[in-house]
């Protein structure tokens, strides 16, 4: 039961996500397969936690009007910055970003972006939770086969003697 709650504190987590969850719980004795979905689910919930508690405090303080005019110019220029890509990529941009197992690229991350460049909830959610199952399909292989399960990603160059 520890490693099962210690593993969903993990997953939602902003540093560890399901990055550090799923190989916590194998290395703790939890099989593959129930450390995924364990993982998966925890980390799939970030997404809605996450768009209640900015769209909360936003709107608590949007009212003061320093953040108002910080939050309208700074928002407002990244939006035009990145207009044509989201536009193109919208939801799928926001997945390929969630999906990649790097550190600062999760399901926080791509709820903050999202919510940042004006998608709404309906297209962000899916992206997320199919950016997440992503994700933890690519650390339990990376998980189960270790680094070298990835071969298969690395074009290798023989060097000449």
């Amino acid at each position: 039961m520890k490693t099962f709650l210690i593993t969903v504190l993990l997953s939602v987590m902003p540093i560890s996500e399901l990055r550090g969850a799923i190989p916590f719980a194998v290395y703790n004795g939890m099989s593959l397969p129930i450390a995924f979905f364990t993982a998966v689910i925890s980390n799939a919930l970030v997404g809605p936690i996450a768009l209640v508690f900015l769209t909360f405090f936003h709107n608590i303080f949007y009212k003061w009007s320093f953040y108002a005019r910080i939050f309208d110019k700074v928002i407002e220029r990244a939006r035009n910055k990145v207009k044509d890509g989201v536009e193109k990529y919208g939801m799928w941009g926001i997945c390929l970003f969630v999906a990649i197992p790097f550190p600062l690229t999760g399901a926080w991350t791509g709820t903050l972006g999202g919510w940042i460049l004006g998608l709404k909830k309906r297209k962000i959610l899916p992206a997320v939770l199919i950016g997440v199952t992503i994700s933890g399909i690519i650390v339990s292989l990376i998980v189960h086969f270790g680094i070298q399960g990835l071969d298969f990603m690395i074009k290798h160059i023989e060097v000449a003697k």
